[in-house]
């Protein structure tokens, strides 16, 4: 009996020993899935910017998935390689996170791609050979649009006769670049009714000669009168310039933008490419909150929560309004993030008092990261204020380039100097975010780090470290909308959006200023290739 038993003990306690190794070897074999199976994509050879604090550098990266599986060495990533894994060879260029583009209003750029471009021309006669071309191409167009234009380029202010003697057969608007005036011609005024009897509106102005006449310069809320006489876009037009937008946002290597300019319906727009699986960026839509009641938005929140490709939650509040402190502490109270335009120094600190007193208020449903929208000036004293309260500071910073020989008349000699305060709030504790303005300034990032990084010589204090500016389109960007989990940071788990330089920006001027995107991955696909 003794025997038997002993018989039995031995053969259960092997087949223990068995199971146990078994089940070892399949935990093993799971784990050499996760971290040394096979993956989908390779960027290799490369200057992998991770965009974190520590300032992280890496040589490659696998994917697996839309999801980042490892980021390392060459020798560390390669080992992942099957005959099933895309690589990309980098050859020695810079790899960053997508761009994270936070100040943008996306179909309205799509709109005016069609629009004379104006940005960058330096003179009044630059100003109309683009304008004579554009309208020479388009003989059937009932208006003349577009817009970026300085004041830098005229002697004084743009006139209405100086666009007359170009185009007179049909009506004229031109948006400024600083988006705050419309130079139009007469039969723009005619068509808008407007004369020296014509009353400006609350918080605008129509500029006017000696005599009294419209110049054809509308500055601020004035710009309105003109704006409604244009012929409106229907839906179809706003859902074709959707895809003309995705597809230039990926061409300049945005993966993610934050839309401030969202109109009434573009969140359905947003939503239908989503369900039809031609959303191929991600999108914070914003909300217009001139005369929304918070209770109204509620809905709006239930039908976008968080999720990585489409989501709402920030209210803009209007730039031409006085910021009422109840307005902003109700939103907040309902879980609303509120971004406020606030470019110069009153309006920033009439914003930090107004957050501030939410901020004294019950703990809202998730942490508070209010946002100050196209930052030019903050005075001193309330640079810390904006990093303890947690505020997200956005800039535009394509502005920094234009104008500024009228920023400097404007700003002061003492003033002119603080524009664009970006080493300064960073070194303050505030989160900084950069954004490209578009439609109202080109959409592209790489001209922006530019100008970050290579300030005029009146602003070169202000100048930040290209890891800095990088992280303000990328890491920063993505905290300002909720999303630093997920995305804005080369790293294990994150989601795999990527842009793929022409050249080592790390190496030095030379090659930022040669840089182009040469790929754009996003959610683990190439959705981009630069034409050989």
């Amino acid at each position: 009996m003794r025997g038997l038993m002993a018989a039995r003990l031995a053969t259960l306690l092997v087949a223990g020993i068995v199971a146990t190794t078994l089940i070892a070897g399949l935990i093993v074999g799971a784990q050499r899935d996760d971290s040394s199976g096979p993956v989908d994509l390779i960027v290799h050879n490369a200057k992998v910017y991770a965009a974190d604090d520590l300032g992280s550098m890496a040589e490659a990266v696998a994917i697996r998935g839309n999801t980042i599986l490892h980021v390392g060495s060459e020798r560390e990533i390669m080992r992942y390689r099957r005959k099933q894994t895309t690589v990309i060879d980098a050859k020695g260029a810079a790899v960053i996170p997508g761009f994270d583009d936070a100040h943008a209003a996306l179909i309205d750029g799509g709109l005016a791609r069609g629009g004379v471009q104006l940005f960058g021309a330096a003179s009044i006669d630059e100003i109309q050979a683009r304008i004579v071309a554009w309208t020479e191409a388009r003989p059937d167009a009932a208006w003349i649009v577009g817009g970026g234009w300085s004041y830098d380029a005229f002697a004084d202010q743009p006139t209405r006769a100086q666009l007359d003697a170009i185009v007179s057969d049909r009506p004229a608007r031109l948006l400024s670049q600083d988006g705050r005036a419309l130079w139009v011609n007469t039969r723009a005024l005619d068509a808008a009714g407007i004369t020296r009897r014509t009353r400006a509106p609350k918080n605008g102005a129509i500029v006017r000669d000696r005599r009294g006449q419209p110049t054809g310069l509308l500055k601020d809320s004035a710009m309105a009168l003109v704006d409604r006489m244009g012929p409106l876009p229907a839906a179809e037009d706003r859902a074709q310039a959707l895809e003309l937008a995705i597809g230039e946002a990926l061409r300049r290597g945005v993966t993610s933008v934050q839309d401030l300019g969202a109109a009434p319906g573009d969140l359905d727009l947003y939503d239908a490419a989503r369900d039809a699986g031609r959303l191929s960026l991600r999108v914070y839509a914003a909300v217009p909150g001139a005369r929304a009641r918070v209770e109204d938005l509620d809905p709006i929140a239930k039908r976008y929560p968080d999720d990585p490709l489409l989501k709402s939650g920030v209210v803009v509040l209007p730039a031409d309004g006085a910021i009422d402190p109840g307005t902003i502490a109700a939103l907040d109270a309902h879980g609303w993030q509120v971004a406020v335009a606030a470019s110069e120094e009153p309006q920033v600190h009439a914003a930090l008092e107004a957050f501030g007193a939410a901020a004294r208020r019950a703990t809202p449903a998730k942490p508070r990261r209010h946002r100050l929208e196209s930052v030019e000036l903050v005075d001193p004293d309330d640079m810390s204020r904006i990093g303890t309260l947690g505020i997200a500071a956005t800039m535009l910073p394509l502005d920094m380039n234009g104008g500024l020989l009228t920023w400097t008349k404007l700003a002061g000699p003492d003033r002119a100097p603080l524009g664009w305060p970006a080493r300064s709030l960073t070194a303050a504790g505030a989160h900084l975010a950069f954004g490209s303005g578009w439609p109202r300034l080109p959409l592209d990032p790489l001209a922006a780090l530019r100008a970050v990084v290579k300030r005029s010589e009146i602003q070169a204090p202000e100048a930040l470290k290209l890891k800095s500016a990088i992280n303000g389109w990328t890491s920063g960007a993505a905290w300002a909308s909720y999303d630093e989990h997920r995305k804005g940071t080369i790293k294990a788990g994150m989601l795999a959006d990527l842009v793929i330089l022409s050249t080592d920006i790390f190496s030095g001027a030379k090659a930022l200023d040669a840089a182009e995107v040469t790929m754009t991955i996003f959610d683990g696909k190439i959705v981009y290739r630069r034409p050989s």
